[in-house]
C-alpha cells in the first residue's frame, strides 16, 4: 500500500538542488591556447575567488587576464547563480595586452 507523498517523483528533488545556492557546479575555465582547468564551486560563490584561484593555479597576476562568459567580462560580484550557469559551462580566458 502506497501513497502519492510515497512516490514523489525524483525530479522534484534535483530541481531543487539546481535552485539551491549551497549547491555546487562544474565549471571548465579554458585559455586562449586551449589549456582546461577544472572548479567545483557553490552556486553563491563569487566568481572572483574562481579567477584569483585560477590566476594562482597558472601563475600569472589577476589583473593582467580577463575573464569572459557567453562573451561578456565576468565582474568581481558575479556568482554562478547570477549568471545562470549551468554545470560543466566554460568560462574563458584573455591575457590582457598592454
Amino acid at each position: 500500500m502506497t501513497s502519492e507523498e510515497d512516490r514523489a517523483p525524483p525530479q522534484e528533488e534535483e530541481e531543487v538542488k539546481m535552485e539551491d545556492p549551497r549547491s555546487t557546479v562544474n565549471i571548465k575555465v579554458v585559455s586562449s591556447v586551449g589549456e582546461e582547468v577544472f572548479f567545483k564551486i557553490k552556486r553563491s560563490t563569487k566568481l572572483s575567488k574562481l579567477q584569483g584561484a585560477y590566476a594562482s593555479k597558472v601563475g600569472k597576476d589577476v589583473g593582467s587576464i580577463r575573464f569572459l562568459y557567453d562573451g561578456e567580462r565576468i565582474n568581481e560580484d558575479d556568482t554562478p547563480t547570477s549568471l545562470k550557469m549551468d554545470d560543466n559551462d566554460t568560462i574563458d580566458v584573455m591575457v590582457e595586452r598592454v
